[in-house]
């Protein structure tokens, strides 16, 4: 198999002065690059998702999904893309060999709202770090659901000379252009010497039993007024009780979290770390 060629450098990080703006998720992701925070979802690294409640002065969220922080990051498509993907969302049969992964997010806009119908071709190389150059394993395009969500099953893919691992995805906003990037995984030795690697693409992961789930939300340069709710929820209802994690919820129903009332906007079972005022694509404040 051949040894892939970067084809082309990777810019340069912006540095850090005066007139450029530091957002929280780009400190985060700084000390989890440098060993200083575990990039795990326990560890609480800031999701698109997962806005913080406003904090200390310098740090007031705004409308953009990242927190400060541009749209994903593009990257190259490497030598081994291939159209015309299989429709699906899991990349293995139960005989696969390797490290089962899991992968789920959101796409989401600027203004932090979720995007349904957006194309995300995903391709990688598999437990050996080889491509699948005649065939497609390994390679799957799938839609984000009209919450914007989107989930892969496959697995952790293996190493090849000159890279870390990673996994390429294509986005494709409905009327857009295509989006190219990679993802990465943390804590891999490779990632300090791969010209291409890029911390702001690092991974959300944990183990899960013999394998792994990963979350990544993805931002695309696509314009969105916050104030308008993705979807035309029924008519408010009034709170039937605390938001509680674990309780499903449909799109209109009212609950109370720290006395504050709020509206559901798209129908969703709560977890922990998904609080009314941390996550404005699913709740929407009275």
């Amino acid at each position: 198999m051949p040894t892939p060629t970067p084809q082309e450098s990777t810019p340069a990080p912006e540095p850090i002065g005066e007139g450029r703006r530091v957002s929280r998720k780009a400190v985060l992701r700084a000390a989890a690059a440098l060993g200083a925070a575990p990039l795990l979802l326990g560890g609480r690294v800031a999701l698109a998702r997962d806005l913080p409640a406003p904090g200390p002065a310098g740090l007031a969220p705004t409308p953009d999904c990242h927190d400060g922080d541009e749209p994903t990051v593009e990257q190259t498509e490497g030598p081994y893309f291939k159209p015309a993907s299989p429709l699906r969302d899991s990349l293995i049969t139960p005989g696969t060999p390797g490290t089962r992964l899991t992968v789920t997010g959101y796409v989401f806009g600027r203004g932090c709202r979720p995007i349904p119908g957006v194309l995300l071709d995903f391709w990688q190389a598999d437990d050996n770090g080889a491509y699948d150059n005649s065939g497609y394993a390994f390679r799957g395009h799938q839609f984000s659901t009209a919450q914007g969500s989107f989930s892969l099953t496959t697995i952790v893919p293996g190493l090849y000379p000159g890279r870390t691992r990673h996994l390429h995805v294509e986005l494709q906003a409905p009327g857009r252009r295509v989006v190219t990037t990679q993802l990465y995984f943390p804590g891999e030795p490779r990632n300090g010497t791969d010209s291409l690697f890029d911390s702001r693409l690092l991974m959300n992961l944990r183990q899960a039993g013999p394998g792994q789930e990963g979350t990544f939300d993805f931002v695309l340069d696509v314009p969105q007024d916050p104030t308008t709710p993705p979807t035309t929820p029924p008519p408010t209802t009034p709170p039937t009780g605390t938001w509680t994690a674990g309780r499903a919820y449909r799109a209109g129903d009212g609950v109370t979290y720290a006395g504050i009332a709020y509206r559901c906007l798209q129908a969703h079972t709560a977890v922990a770390g998904w609080e009314p005022p941390n996550v404005p694509a699913l709740w929407q404040r009275l």
